[in-house]
């Protein structure tokens, strides 16, 4: 067994045992493998990566990051894995990630900032290309603490991108969620529906609040009365949970429901069918997001569709192009009226 092929065995073969393999310098090895900017002719380029592969060579990432300033990682913080918003996200975010060649770290904050800042304190030690918050927030603006970490992360040239925040150096990709629930709100008010239950977030959750006040806005400008307010989370088992307090005090028929997003929607209809009551001209239901489940149920959920794949992927554009401008028609929202809304005579 040669000496190559025992550290081979062991993982420490160094990128001078690559370069010796392929034939070329130590200079060509790097560039080759290391993304650098100037060009290396295809045929050492094919060897040196052929050499890595026999010899079963892995980056030494740490190393890249402290010589490029930023390693291959783009993170993205996101509150709920579980929830189908999110793994939309992070479907678009990696996509893009593998159309450039990097890495996706993907953490949960769970929608608690002191454990959001935890993360990003955590993952600024991988020097990351660029840091994506996904997570629902409970202000407008990013908390001081994690401030601080955030221009750390610029300091050392990775790019902080947010969803609907704006704070200095960070890019924002906004979602109209009010233009959204408001439109959503005006086509259900002109289908004859008058009487209206929200099961929002808790108040201070940004995009909860927006498709709150959008939502009302709407309905009311078509004719609805002020709708009721319940709150509680944004998930699943929050919607049900609202939901069964809501039927307790009673729900008339041809009242409607608007779940903050599909998830909560859903966990309302199954409160409905734990009642006895039906979703439909009973008691009408609707969402936002357009997640496939949403699709999927019966009767198939109103909703309003946002294109979060491509969400995701024009975060991932912001948080690696140097010149991005916000594409806003890339992520126009449309009202989807489906069979859990079928209007009233």
């Amino acid at each position: 067994m040669t000496d190559i092929t025992a550290r081979s065995q062991t993982g420490s073969v160094t990128l001078h045992d690559v370069a010796r393999e392929a034939g070329v310098s130590l200079a060509t090895a790097s560039r080759a493998l290391n993304g650098s900017t100037r060009k290396v002719a295809d045929s050492y380029r094919e060897r040196v990566e052929a050499a890595a592969e026999r010899l079963g060579y892995t980056a030494n990432l740490s190393a890249q990051a402290t010589a490029r300033g930023t390693s291959a990682i783009i993170a993205l913080l996101v509150a709920d894995i579980a929830d189908p918003y999110f793994g939309e996200l992070a479907s678009g975010v990696a996509r893009g990630a593998d159309e450039a060649g990097l890495v996706v770290t993907i953490a949960i904050t769970d929608r608690d900032s002191e454990r959001e800042v935890r993360l990003v304190r955590a993952l600024r030690g991988q020097r990351p290309h660029g840091v994506i918050l996904a997570a629902s927030r409970p202000s407008p603006e990013i908390a001081p603490e994690l401030v601080k970490e955030l221009e750390l992360i610029t300091g050392f040239g990775g790019r902080v991108v947010a969803l609907g925040v704006e704070s200095p150096g960070v890019r924002s990709v906004w979602i109209d969620n009010r233009g959204g629930a408001r439109a959503l709100g005006e086509a259900l008010g002109e289908r004859g529906y008058r009487r209206a239950i929200v099961l929002a977030a808790a108040e201070g959750v940004v995009t909860s609040d927006a498709r709150l006040a959008g939502f009302i806005e709407g309905f009311v400008s078509a004719g609805g009365d002020q709708p009721r307010v319940c709150r509680d989370a944004f998930t699943r088992d929050s919607g049900t949970e609202a939901m069964r307090r809501a039927l307790a005090d009673g729900i008339e028929p041809g009242t409607l429901i608007f779940g903050i997003n599909d998830v909560v929607a859903i966990g309302a209809l199954a409160a409905v069918r734990e009642a006895g009551r039906e979703i439909g001209t009973d008691i009408a239901l609707c969402g936002f997001d357009d997640i496939p489940t949403g699709r999927d149920v019966t009767p198939a959920l109103t909703t309003v569709h946002v294109p979060l794949e491509q969400v995701g992927y024009e975060a991932f554009r912001a948080a690696t192009d140097p010149d991005w401008a916000q594409d806003a028609s890339a992520l126009r929202l449309e009202v989807r009226l489906r069979a859990s809304t079928p209007g009233l005579s």
